[in-house]
């Protein structure tokens, strides 16, 4: 009989954590080269559990691939792991259990990290070594990103006739990181081809069986749950997971009775749990009918903004838009930042935005600032988040809070490193991308959180991506801004652009982008300032004529300043012909420069739109 004809006649025992036995042990390094240097340690884990009633094994090599090994230097040995693998598990099993080859997920929250095309190559090798070693199936475990479970699974549908199970793991019951239901996802693995589908880890059994409480039996797979031990703990710098086999036991029969036909452990889980799994489920045939309850909902409800403003995408789609970049104080008196931007909302800016801890040097929170301007000026702040600062943890609840601020405008950004700012020994974070933040954003503007559960409500936010045009290759940094379209962004906020044929350049290789951008302009204040930008700031460069121009008056502030304002006013002029949106960003708190340049902006918009009227009647 083989697995699949197994699975039809009676509900299968799978094993148990191969990693938690050798942490217990004391071994803490990458476990799929022990099937190399301690090949009696891995075979001896294998036979207890085989010992305890499993009758599904799983090879060592959940991450025996090259992606994965090559955080060890290992990358060169894929073949010699995975072969030295099943030989181990084949040996302990005896004939008595089926083996399965195991390939595990590669993507976790940093979705981008590793490109579809690395992991698929990646994947092939590693199954053709385990099809190699004829094992008994194909197991595919620990995937919580759907399309990269999708992708392998068609890969393997393709290369054998095995059986193929494909598992994913959540972070919540009933439903997957980027807010697929549960029931969603099985069905579709099923339509594409795997014979078990299911779930494991990250849950223990309580919310796994929760979440197979919605399931229906698939029409031509079965259903597969390897719940963790239970939720880990953190005692002396281990993880420790709370162990009672007994309850296993009950919940192996929970398991059973939602239609799960393959029964294992994830972490934490040891042979006395798959003992315990083996007594509950001894003798007990796969169940053919079950009984759903009926579908649970949950109202989503939109917070529309209390003044019904329009987004600053669909500002800068249908008419000339300025925001300006007033960015919170570095000391505490609050009383010029006000001041400012009480001056600039009267100058009629459509937002003022505030950068978050720009150049890795804090300031005050952006955060409690735009709450402050928005509720004092009612202005319409932008409200800039970095990757760098935050977990993912901390991303959600700050974007909850601004959520909860009524705050709607947003700019997702990687961050500056925090090496270069005050405190170069802090840790930057990076859990995500700017785009994957992105993605993020509006994903809960669908009511769903990271982790794929409901947020009881929609958000409503509108967001900007940032476009560096100061690049050598402005065509790559244009396709970046395709991608992070098709990741949700909604509009767009360039650097600052010191040269009247960039803008120019800019928007002959943009045009055909319909999503709004906001050129950005810095007015210069010194010829100090100038070189510092050019010289030591990422992502801004400055002509040589412009540079001049500032050193001119090296010696004079107040005519510096004055050129650096006429400068800015030069830009404008083709800048406004050009975009529907100018971005002007203060230098050092000066916000009597940004306001007088916003009415120049206005003046300069107003007469291009009656130059325009005119010529329309005309």
């Amino acid at each position: 009989m083989n697995l699949k004809e197994a699975l039809q006649e009676k509900t299968l025992v799978g094993d148990g954590a191969m990693g938690t036995l050798l942490y217990s042990y004391g071994i803490d390094q990458c476990f799929e080269e022990l099937n190399l240097s301690h090949a009696k340690e891995i075979l001896n884990v294998h036979k207890a559990y085989v010992n305890s009633g499993a009758d599904v094994i799983q090879t060592n090599t959940y991450g025996a691939n090259y992606i994965k090994l090559e955080r060890y230097g290992l990358e060169e040995k894929v073949k010699e792991m995975n072969s030295a693998a099943v030989k181990l598990a084949k040996q302990a099993a005896e004939g008595k259990s089926f083996v399965v080859g195991t390939v595990g997920g590669i993507r976790g929250i940093k979705k981008n990290a590793i490109s579809l095309d690395e992991i698929k190559r990646s994947f092939r090798e590693q199954l053709y070594c385990l099809l190699f070693e004829e094992v008994d199936g194909i197991l595919l475990e620990t995937f919580y990103d759907l399309e990269e479970l999708t992708t392998v699974l068609q890969i393997a549908k393709q290369e054998t006739n095995l059986p193929l199970i494909a598992q994913v793991s959540i972070h919540e019951p009933g439903v997957l990181q980027d807010g697929t239901t549960l029931t969603e996802a099985l069905t579709l693995l099923e339509d594409k081809g795997a014979d078990v589908v299911g779930v494991n880890c990250r849950l223990g059994p309580h919310h796994m069986i929760e979440s197979l409480e919605d399931i229906p039996l698939p029409e031509k797979a079965v259903l597969s749950a390897y719940p963790n031990a239970s939720l880990p703990t953190y005692q002396d710098g281990r993880l420790v997971y709370k162990t009672d086999p007994d309850y296993f036991k009950t919940s192996a029969r929970a398991l059973h009775e939602q239609g799960a036909r393959l029964i294992g452990g994830c972490c934490g889980t040891t042979p006395e749990h798959i003992e315990a799994i083996a007594e509950g489920v001894k003798g007990k045939k796969p169940i053919e009918h079950k009984n759903l309850p009926f579908p649970k909902t949950s109202p989503q409800t939109k917070l529309e903004d209390k003044n019904n403003r329009p987004h600053l995408h669909d500002i800068a789609a249908s008419r000339p838009s300025i925001i300006v970049e007033l960015d919170p104080p570095k000391r505490l008196n609050t009383q010029r930042y006000l001041e400012g931007a009480q001056a600039l909302n009267n100058a009629g800016v459509d937002s003022i935005t505030l950068a978050d801890n720009s150049l890795a040097t804090p300031r005050i929170s952006n955060t409690a600032m735009a709450s402050i301007i928005k509720q004092k000026f009612d202005v319409n702040p932008l409200v800039h988040i970095a990757c760098r600062d935050r977990n993912l943890i901390g991303l959600q609840s700050h974007l909850m809070g601004l959520h909860t601020l009524g705050i709607t405008e947003l700019l997702a950004i990687t961050g500056d490193p925090t090496k270069i700012g005050d405190f170069p020994g802090a840790t930057s974070v990076y859990d995500l991308t700017s785009l994957d933040l992105i993605h993020y954003i509006k994903q809960m503007n669908k009511g769903v959180s990271y982790s794929g559960k409901s947020l009881g409500m929609n958000t409503n936010f509108s967001v900007a991506g940032a476009f560096n045009p100061n690049v050598r290759n402005l065509n790559r940094a244009v396709g970046r801004l395709e991608k992070k379209i098709t990741y949700g962004a909604d509009y767009f906020i360039s650097q600052p652009v010191y040269s009247e044929e960039k803008l120019k350049e800019i928007y002959e290789a943009t045009k055909h982008i319909s999503a709004p951008i906001y050129i950005g302009i810095m007015p210069l204040i010194s010829a100090r300032n100038a070189e510092f930008l050019h010289n030591e700031v990422p992502g801004m460069t400055l002509s040589t004529e412009i540079r001049q121009r500032m050193e001119l008056f090296n010696n004079d502030p107040d005519r510096a300043q004055a050129e650096g304002i006429s400068i800015a006013k030069s830009l404008i002029d083709v800048a406004v012909d050009l975009f529907n949106g100018i971005y002007l960003i203060t230098p050092f708190l000066r916000y009597e420069i940004t306001e007088e340049l916003t009415y120049y902006v206005k003046q300069k918009q107003n007469r291009e739109r009656t130059v325009a009227n005119g010529s329309h009647i005309i």
